[in-house]
């Protein structure tokens, strides 16, 4: 039995995984965002141990054989915060969240000091990483930073807390901005930019490798083995594709999360800066990926279904299935940019805008305009990764969009590639982290990498993805007209 954890940015999430690849149990506790200014996103870590501790003691009660059967522990969470801690490893501050769009300054001082770093990282510096976040403290809170002795990304905040130890892997820390991501090292150069040094870095390992051991009050207080090891896991993303078996060079998933990514994974180091594409390390050694990721996907959704007052997404969805092709034509078209954008834009300045509106429309015209606005942030996401024509034969769908038959087929009617849905793809980054632990304990990729069993297959269709055609352009268009008011538009309410 193996217990994956995955600590998102909404839920943190937790699995057991048995040897049959069963999924024998899951609970999730909800977490909240505080954003006290714009373009701010935070959330304070013991909220995350509290959540922890409240879900591990509810699976001891409600599954203590299956707890006392686990053989190792797996990690995920989303990528790219920030906790900082002292010298004694108190939490000097709210850790800042991938989503915050704070630091853009300083992601042009960084770019304009460190010419190198496109070549080191294979990535542009963009608000969401780690290394800009830690430029914003040093000009912002200098007291703060000259007291912080580590910084930490988010699960492996929570690792330290499990174990004792400071250590993060290779996907995770690629999203930091201070690896050196051909060569799966801290980047001393890109450091010494930030005004720090190696020794405020975590320990690095590999994501199938243990790095560290669960304490033993710990493994008393929630029915588990004492010693077990724990793995190095993965970013969310990462630990999401090892979930969903995408492993190899040319596998691929979309993820319809709170964020939207597209993701696929390679044999070699392939960065594309000029597109606003990440390129990372992958979770398992002597492998990479390429990454698309845009700031709201399926927070879209539930956005306008809060404004309009909707029962649940899925009852919203269902209104939309009802629309007819000349209802979803004269639908009004929406920018999907409720947090910034990464890519392909790297603007997080960017919003949110409905145009086209008019006193026909109503709550399924509205909810169907979001889908598609988010599908065509994915679509130019999918371009900036310059695949070959048949590069990719298909790409699964996970994340709780991936419940959507509509959205499914929307997505391979524009991107033109199969979408296919499997059997237990909501698990996500929390399957991941179980089956990384797995390969901690001594399996094989082989063997426990596989593909999950197929749900349905969505083709795609060439006389739709025509009837989007002119809505996308219209789409690009629009962001392209308003450019320079989103960035007036964000100043002058940072002024007041």
């Amino acid at each position: 039995m193996y217990l994956g954890i995955d600590l998102g940015t909404s839920e943190v999430k937790f699995l057991l995984l048995d040897a049959a690849h069963h999924i024998v149990a899951s609970v999730g506790e909800p977490l909240a965002v505080q954003r006290p200014q714009p373009l701010w996103s935070e959330q304070n870590p013991a909220h995350w141990w509290a959540a922890t501790d409240r879900a591990l003691t509810r699976l001891a009660a409600e599954q203590p054989q299956a707890m006392r059967a686990v053989r190792a522990i797996g990690l995920s969470g989303q990528m790219h915060g920030a906790v900082l801690q002292d010298a004694r490893g108190e939490v000097l501050r709210p850790a800042i969240l991938w989503n915050d769009g704070r630091s853009g300054a300083e992601c042009a001082e960084l770019e304009a000091a460190l010419p190198t770093l496109h070549a080191i990282t294979g990535n542009l510096a963009m608000p969401g990483f780690t290394a800009p976040k830690l430029l914003w403290v040093k000009q912002h809170e200098p007291e703060l930073f000259a007291r912080m002795r580590r910084v930490l990304l988010p699960k492996d905040w929570l690792r330290e807390q499990l174990t004792g130890e400071a250590v993060s892997e290779m996907s995770d820390a690629s999203g930091t901005l201070w690896l050196d991501v051909a060569q799966r090292r801290w980047s001393a150069e890109v450091l010494a930019a930030c005004g720090m040094d190696e020794s405020q870095m975590p320990r690095l390992v590999e994501g199938s490798e243990v790095s560290g051991t669960l304490k033993p009050a710990l493994a008393a207080r929630w029915g588990l083995t004492a010693g077990i090891p724990v793995a190095g896991g993965g970013g969310d993303n990462a630990a999401s594709a090892v979930g969903i078996g995408a492993v190899r060079p040319g596998e691929g998933f979309v993820s319809l999360g709170t964020s939207g990514v597209i993701f696929l994974a390679s044999d070699r180091f392939r960065p594309n800066p000029a597109h606003a594409m990440h390129a990372f390390c992958h979770a398992l050694p002597g492998r990479w990926h390429q990454m698309s990721v845009m700031l709201s996907a399926a927070n879209g959704l539930r956005w306008v279904k809060n404004l309009l007052g909707a029962h649940s997404e899925a009852a919203l969805l269902d209104t939309v299935a009802a629309l007819t092709p000349l209802q979803r034509a004269q639908a009004p078209v929406f920018l999907p940019y409720l947090n910034g954008e990464r890519t392909p834009h790297n603007n997080p300045h960017a919003q949110g805008v409905f145009f086209g509106l008019n006193n026909e429309h109503d709550a399924a015209a509205l909810a169907y305009a979001v889908v598609e606005g988010v599908t065509f942030g994915l679509l130019d996401g999918w371009h900036s990764l310059g695949t070959a024509p048949g590069e990719v034969q298909s790409l699964s769908l996970v994340g709780g969009g991936a419940r959507s038959a509509l959205w499914a087929q929307l997505l391979a009617d524009a991107i033109g590639v199969p979408m296919v849905t499997r059997q237990g793809g909501e698990a996500g980054g929390a399957l991941g982290a179980a089956r990384l632990a797995w390969l901690a304990d001594g399996a094989r990729i082989e063997d426990v990498c596989l593909a999950p069993p197929v749900a349905a297959v969505f083709e795609p269709d060439a006389a739709r993805a025509a009837q989007l055609l002119p809505r996308h352009r219209r789409f690009r268009r629009l962001y392209a007209a308003l450019r320079e008011e989103f960035s007036a538009t964000s100043a002058t309410g940072a002024a007041g």
